[in-house]
């Protein structure tokens, strides 16, 4: 028996070396971050020597593809949007980052929209990003705002922390291969499976626990002032830089009990309030929304098709215009001597 255990073991153990040095050594800059989900400062980004940077979808922030050059162009409007699933929207080309650039280009302004949302962000896990965009020079900060994340932003910090803890229970998930086979065995294969009643008795229903939380006031009151505590402080974190900050408070549809539609802010609207002052804006898809009809830009409760991202792209250039924090379109004027047009402010 022990001569037919021990090269088995041998092997599975010489297995487990091989795959696990495939991981980190085929897979580096995929799993660069993973076990940090979220709280890896650099993780996504990568500065590459022609002087641009990549954002890449790399181990737990799903970046949309997108590359800008590390410096900005000294002719060149950079809008920075921050924030979840929302701002993130379905594609680069839809989202409302890239279609405020576009209509501001399209109106003689040479303008840069980069998306750095990631769903399921709290106010923390945007901090961090924001943290590190801000070292590319934006010339606007968009700090979508959101405080139904903050539950994400808990248990995720709490799995970083069980991956760097060097506790009994935690040594096996000290291997990047087998904690991702577990990862992967329980989020896409067990709980795909697992039986509704019996993911309810084993709490392993993260939708549910988050609803159930949500509706512990103590729990709902903890959330909100770790969403100010931490938006208030990525405000600051900009105007450190000297960046003016616009602030774009989410709204949700709901139904009455008689089937009526109506907006829903969470409360957000009040809480971004008391930040405003100079180089802070504010804008809120509560109130600009409110006087239109607004269901059909709705792709579910919370996100937005892609006429929802248009048009809160014009409210916010619209904004941005009344703030003077862009300059005024170029025109075209015609040469009263030969009749050359040329452009002008």
């Amino acid at each position: 028996m022990k001569k037919w255990l021990a090269p088995s073991f041998v092997l599975m153990l010489a297995l487990l070396v091989a795959g696990e040095l495939v991981v980190r050594i085929g897979f580096k800059r995929s799993m660069t971050g993973r076990f940090d989900y979220g709280y890896d400062p650099n993780a996504g980004f990568v500065e590459n020597s022609n002087g641009t940077v990549s954002l890449t979808r790399t181990g737990g922030r799903h970046f949309f593809p997108q590359t800008f050059s590390r410096v900005r162009p000294p002719d060149a409007y950079r809008i920075m949007v921050f924030g979840d699933s929302v701002p993130r929207g379905g594609s680069v080309a839809t989202c409302y980052a890239t279609q405020v650039a576009d209509k501001l280009s399209a109106q003689g302004i040479k303008a840069e929209g980069i998306n750095f949302c990631i769903g399921g962000n709290g106010a923390l896990r945007t901090q961090i990003i924001l943290r590190k965009g801000l070292q590319y020079q934006p010339s606007l900060v968009i700090l979508h705002a959101d405080n139904s994340d903050e539950y994400d932003d808990e248990r995720e910090y709490k799995r970083a922390q069980n991956f760097k803890s060097w506790a009994p229970q935690y040594w096996l998930t000290k291997s990047y291969l087998i904690r991702r086979i577990y990862e992967f065995t329980t989020e896409q294969i067990y709980w795909a499976w697992l039986p509704n009643a019996i993911r309810d008795l084993n709490s392993v229903n993260d939708d549910d626990i988050k609803k159930q939380d949500g509706e512990n006031s103590q729990q709902r009151q903890e959330w909100n002032q770790r969403f100010v505590k931490y938006t208030t402080e990525s405000v600051q974190l900009a105007r450190s830089y000297g960046v003016p900050v616009l602030l774009v408070s989410e709204a949700r549809l709901r139904y009455d009990s008689n089937n009526q539609p109506y907006l829903d802010d969470l409360g957000v609207d009040n809480y971004l309030q008391p930040l405003l002052g100079p180089g802070v804006y504010f804008l809120s898809m509560k109130q600009v929304l409110k006087n239109t009809d607004y269901v059909p830009l709705f792709s579910d409760g919370t996100h937005l098709h892609p006429p929802g991202h248009a048009f809160l792209a014009d409210e916010i250039i619209k904004k941005l215009r009344e703030e003077k924090l862009v300059p005024l379109p170029m025109r075209i004027f015609p040469n009263p001597i030969n009749g050359e047009r040329h452009a002008g402010w």
